[in-house]
């Protein structure tokens, strides 16, 4: 496993959003130390860069994510 270049900076991580339901060790385990390739905030970060990744947006919302993409492809 490998830790995700965003974590000094990124919110989820950092605990600055709502935890829903206390997911978030598991989204943190999964998408932070595991694949982040498959995280929705490092696909737009990649993409679009820091900027425009929403504040509010989870890991796990990939439709969100594929949906935010597509509107600025």
């Amino acid at each position: 496993m490998s830790k995700c270049e965003c974590l000094p900076k990124c919110p989820f991580f950092n605990d600055k959003m709502k935890d829903t339901k206390g997911l978030a060790g598991i989204y943190k385990k999964k998408y932070c130390l595991g694949d982040n390739s498959n995280c929705a905030r490092y696909m737009i970060f990649k993409k679009l860069g820091r900027d425009r990744v929403p504040a509010d947006l989870y890991p796990n919302m990939h439709e969100r994510a594929k949906k935010i993409l597509e509107e600025h492809s």
